[in-house]
């Protein structure tokens, strides 16, 4: 290969890694998110060999310094410098694994055809997933929080305070996620659920980060939001996400 075309071709990105599988017998192809070329696939040569020189910097929840090379179908990468290892915290405990899991699916359907957010969804699931790490706070609240956020970030951003149709001052009783919140009693569609008043507290809590109010809900609460954000993500996903029925709930 020409030096000069490989060099040309060459690129630097900070990524983390949202899921990789094999490739041959030691290649892996690995899906990342990077913070300025959005979602890439590329290949890591060697990976699963024991004496790769990349060792556990590109597994699922890993965030590195990347070296590519642009190629017609898949990049590849040629070095790989750790940031954040996330990864080997998450691994061992299966409420973070599935939360981490559920995290890195969202970004990648929400970044597939989306390069204009990615540095700010990038940024956003490197923070969630630091967090989740260091368990900062539980890991259920942790991945509502990010979904919630990682949903306005990329264009739906719901609302809990006023009416997510008419915008008339809340609060208000309903949740509508076509509508994209809650909703007054003139917009509400017929069989729309009422979270409790404390639920909805909550839920624009998990969407500002206001963890002081969020950590301190009550467990009937949390299992309401949840329901909530899931159908919100699904309906504007327009598919449900694998993941997060295998997240625990307290």
């Amino acid at each position: 290969m020409n030096t000069q075309s490989f060099a040309a071709r060459s690129y630097r990105d900070d990524a983390v890694v949202l899921r990789t599988h094999k490739l041959g017998e030691a290649d892996r192809i690995i899906t990342l998110l990077t913070k300025h070329h959005g979602q890439v696939r590329a290949v890591a040569k060697g990976v699963r060999r024991t004496s790769s020189r990349f060792g556990a910097r590109l597994e699922p929840f890993m965030v590195a310094d990347l070296q590519l090379v642009s190629g017609r179908s898949l990049d590849i990468v040629t070095q790989a410098v750790a940031k954040g290892a996330y990864g080997n915290s998450i691994a061992t405990d299966y409420s973070r694994y599935t939360v981490a899991a559920a995290m890195t699916e969202t970004a990648e359907k929400l970044t597939d055809a989306d390069v204009e957010s990615c540095t700010a969804q990038y940024n956003l699931l490197v923070g969630a997933l630091a967090s989740l790490s260091r368990a900062e706070h539980p890991p259920e609240l942790i991945l509502d929080s990010y979904l919630l956020r990682a949903m306005a970030t990329g264009g739906w951003a719901p609302s809990f305070t006023d009416c997510a149709r008419c915008s008339s001052p809340g609060p208000h009783d309903a949740f509508s996620a076509p509508l994209g919140g809650m909703v007054c009693a003139d917009c509400r569609p017929p069989g729309s659920p009422a979270p409790a008043p404390e639920t909805v507290v909550l839920l624009g809590a998990l969407l500002t980060g206001n963890w002081a109010t969020a950590d301190v809900s009550a467990a009937v609460h949390r299992r309401e939001a949840a329901g909530l954000v899931a159908s919100y993500l699904q309906w504007h996903l327009e598919r449900a996400l694998k993941s997060l029925k295998h997240v625990e709930r307290s």
